[in-house]
């Protein structure tokens, strides 16, 4: 692919019209999207999302920030984490940050309720509202392969934390099995757009964050990205055959 030209699924499109592409799938899905996350994954994202938030780990009194956080699923499990160590520990509360590009994902979690120590805001990751150095760590879920640069967001995320801040990225990936693969895409395209039809009553949107999965780098390139990005013992985690994976990098 040229560097001229942005993934979209399977198509390839002019950089300048990603952002706009990716927000009005979001629109369409935002009202159902937890929902369709637990249908399309029987579940297993709960399980993905609570092993994300133990490895990051909060602690009283961080600045956490939360990129494409969506309805805040991740959020909230570092909220409550992180009261529990204050609770135990003593010190001020820990802040989290949710970021998004899309303006309804960000309403439709403000909808379903946070916690108190949440704040929420529409922002873009490749251009943070955050100072150099300012945040003590920084996950995004699921989101990575849906900003139209991604290693200018993974430079922007090395940019926004501190020397030794955390930096975790869950994301769809490549099952290294043939078999789990095989069965996978057969899932994956052969149900997903049909249940994305029936529960929302879209299956095109649907159609497009299957393709964008397989789009994206597998495991060891994606590492070799967030390693050129800045960050340093970068490495990963495969969740469920590798169908998810939980990548990871400190800043120095």
């Amino acid at each position: 692919m040229s560097e001229s030209r942005a993934t979209f699924g399977f198509k390839d499109v002019d950089p300048a019209e990603k952002a706009g592409l990716v927000r009005g799938v979001f629109d369409k899905v935002a009202s159902r999207y937890d929902l369709m996350n637990d249908l399309m994954s029987g579940g297993v994202h709960r399980v993905w999302k609570d092993m994300t938030a133990a490895r990051l780990n909060p602690q009283p009194g961080e600045l956490i920030l939360d990129v494409a956080g969506g309805t805040g699923d991740i959020a909230r499990r570092l909220a409550r984490m992180a009261r529990g160590a204050k609770t135990r520990r003593g010190g001020p509360d820990a802040r989290i940050l949710v970021l998004d590009y899309n303006a309804e994902m960000v309403a439709a979690g403000v909808q379903r309720g946070g916690e108190p120590e949440i704040v929420w805001g529409v922002g873009d990751a490749q251009r943070l509202p955050l100072k150099d150095g300012a945040a003590d760590a920084y996950v995004i879920g699921f989101g990575i392969r849906n900003v139209t640069d991604i290693p200018a967001a993974l430079r922007e995320a090395r940019r926004v934390l501190k020397p030794g801040g955390r930096f975790l990225c869950l994301e769809f990936s490549k099952p290294p099995a043939a078999a789990v693969a095989k069965v996978y895409d057969a899932f994956s395209f052969g149900l997903i757009p049909k249940i994305g039809q029936l529960v929302a009553g879209d299956a095109d949107s649907y159609q497009y964050l299957v393709e964008s999965i397989r789009r994206f780098p597998d495991q060891e390139t994606f590492k070799g990205m967030i390693e050129a990005a800045g960050f340093s013992r970068a490495g990963y985690t495969n969740f469920t055959g590798g169908v998810a994976a939980l990548h990871h990098g400190w800043a120095v």
